[in-house]
């Protein structure tokens, strides 16, 4: 696989500034005055940080008076917020001379007004708002790929609760598609207990997928087919547990027929090795009569949480360091997914808002044949003038779109904090979008971004980060504490290795293995009396 043909990358600079032409003169007032508030977010350092103190901060608790507490004493710390709107900041500063308890009262509004600020990126999760809006997108051509937010599960009643929407959202004959995470499956996740989980997991993805079979969708013309149910990517330590599991009940023969979805961090460079292994069974599994599986190519977006585990744990944090090799990665995942082998088995979902990135898979798939085995995948409200663009010019798009009911909404924090880090990051095309135009300088600036990822497609190293192996590591003195004269934590084991967890398992196998003649009692001694006295040994 080498870097694009001069050729070929003329045609995608073409065709993206074709897009960003038409995405200017298709932007509706609404869109313009939002975008306005984006630049005025932009201009103003530490707003970023202050904005998302106040959601993240304020809005977990269900508790009224700990929100309006929150809210007062960050707005005393803080300060005005000059990127909002006179009406929103007289709302926040009539609400900061309110005393606690009738500032308690004021938090419905303000929660209802987060809402509404949310809704083009959030749709109401109640049963009939969510149908309307459903209908509307259908009948614009835009199919959806419903998410039900929420975090990680805490509970079994929970993950039970989460698997039984997740079956009634398939049961609902308006959605298609749903996406579901394997922490909302199951709330005892163990990369330690990886066979145990995989085992767990299993059994709820036969439930979800039984139903996506059982509810097919009825399409336009008529047709009619099973729903697809895409598996997300969380965090790295998911990774291998995720695939794993997809890829075992899937391989069972009761669900041989069903086209299932799964998504991969091109941010990660374990991922493009991953691509390689799931194309080569999906190729295997319609070799003997099974469907295609659909692939949702994204470049990443936990990628502050990585790095804070990883500085935790003192590993090496899992995602590519820049910007550069994300780009040059999520280049070399598409082509290879764009090949007319592998797309017959593995149907691509390239999702991104950069007109390059779509462009160059729009490209790529008329070169080879296959544009009708592609769709691109954007984020509900957030580049709809670019989502129109697209969708004029004949491509399929499905919008991935989180859901949220009234009395959930604590649930929609973190998804709103991720997508303001993601769209204001300093090389993220939505952070361009409100004013480009083809030729400024920031517009050069994207370009030279993309050229430069095809130039070092050949060149990003794809070897895993994490490369902690218990079963060969040696210690020499040398690079003990008392050699280097400072104190360095020695890193956590990191289970999410499978060499990792071979080693645990070959020690448990080792004392378990141990009679009762040459076992050994670890006795544990406080204060010099042991905690064995008197007690019965099993």
């Amino acid at each position: 696989m080498h870097a694009p043909s001069p050729a070929l990358t003329e045609r995608v600079i073409a065709l993206s500034e074709q897009w960003q032409h038409r995405a200017n003169q298709l932007r509706t007032r609404t869109e313009r005055r939002r975008q306005a508030q984006m630049v005025r977010l932009l201009a103003h350092p530490g707003a970023i940080v202050l904005l998302s103190r106040l959601i993240d901060q304020s809005f977990r608790s269900r508790s009224a008076r700990r929100v309006a507490d929150q809210i007062r004493h960050l707005l005393g710390t803080q300060g005005t917020m000059p990127f909002l709107t006179l009406p929103e900041r007289a709302l926040l500063g009539l609400f900061r001379a309110l005393p606690t308890p009738l500032a308690a009262l004021a938090v419905p509004l303000l929660i209802d007004r987060l809402r509404a600020a949310s809704k083009g990126m959030i749709i109401a999760g109640e049963p009939q708002p969510l149908r309307d809006h459903l209908r509307t997108r259908r009948a614009q051509g835009v199919r959806l790929n419903l998410n039900q937010l929420g975090e990680a599960v805490l509970g079994e009643a929970e993950a039970a609760a989460r698997l039984a929407t997740s079956i009634k959202d398939l049961e609902d004959p308006e959605v298609e598609v749903i996406s579901v995470k394997i922490s909302t499956l199951y709330s005892q996740i163990s990369p330690l207990a990886f066979d145990e989980t995989v085992a767990v997991l299993r059994e709820r993805l036969r439930a979800v997928y039984r139903a996506a079979i059982g509810n097919p969708f009825v399409h336009p013309d008529g047709s009619r087919t099973a729903k697809c149910v895409n598996l997300d990517m969380e965090a790295y330590r998911d990774l291998e547990m995720t695939v794993r599991a997809f890829m075992d009940t899937l391989g069972e023969e009761e669900f041989l027929g069903l086209t299932a979805g799964i998504a991969l961090q091109a941010y990660l460079p374990d991922s493009f090795a991953l691509q390689r292994q799931l194309t080569g069974w999906a190729r295997e599994r319609v070799a003997r009569g099974g469907a295609p599986i659909r692939l949702r190519i994204v470049k990443g977006a936990n990628l502050e949480m990585e790095r804070l585990e990883a500085a935790l744990a003192n590993w090496p944090p899992a995602p590519f360091a820049g910007k550069l090799e994300v780009d040059a990665n999520y280049q070399r995942m598409v082509a290879f997914g764009m090949e007319p082998d592998n797309i017959g088995a593995v149907r691509l979902g390239i999702a991104s808002h950069n007109l390059f990135d779509l462009a160059h898979a729009r490209t790529l798939a008329e070169i080879n044949g296959v544009a009708d085995l592609f769709c691109f995948e954007m984020l509900e409200g957030m580049a709809d003038p670019i989502r129109r663009a697209v969708q004029e010019s004949g491509s399929d798009v499905l919008l991935y779109a989180p859901a949220v009911r009234r009395d959930d909404f604590l649930n929609a924090v973190a998804y709103l904090i991720r997508r303001l880090d993601e769209n204001t990051g300093p090389d993220n095309f939505l952070r361009f979008a409100p004013h480009l135009t083809v030729g400024s300088s920031d517009w050069q600036r994207l370009k030279t971004g993309f050229l430069n990822a095809c130039g070092h497609r050949d060149a990003v190293r794809l070897a895993s980060h994490r490369i902690q192996d218990r079963t060969t590591e040696t210690f020499a003195p040398e690079i003990s504490t008392l050699h280097r004269d400072r104190f360095v934590n020695e890193a956590d084991t990191d289970w999410a290795l499978a060499a990792n967890r071979r080693w645990a398992e070959a020690i448990r196998d080792r004392w378990q293995q141990r009679t009762d003649a040459d076992s050994l009692q670890a006795e544990p001694v406080v204060d010099g009396r042991s905690l064995f006295t008197g007690r019965a040994v099993a």
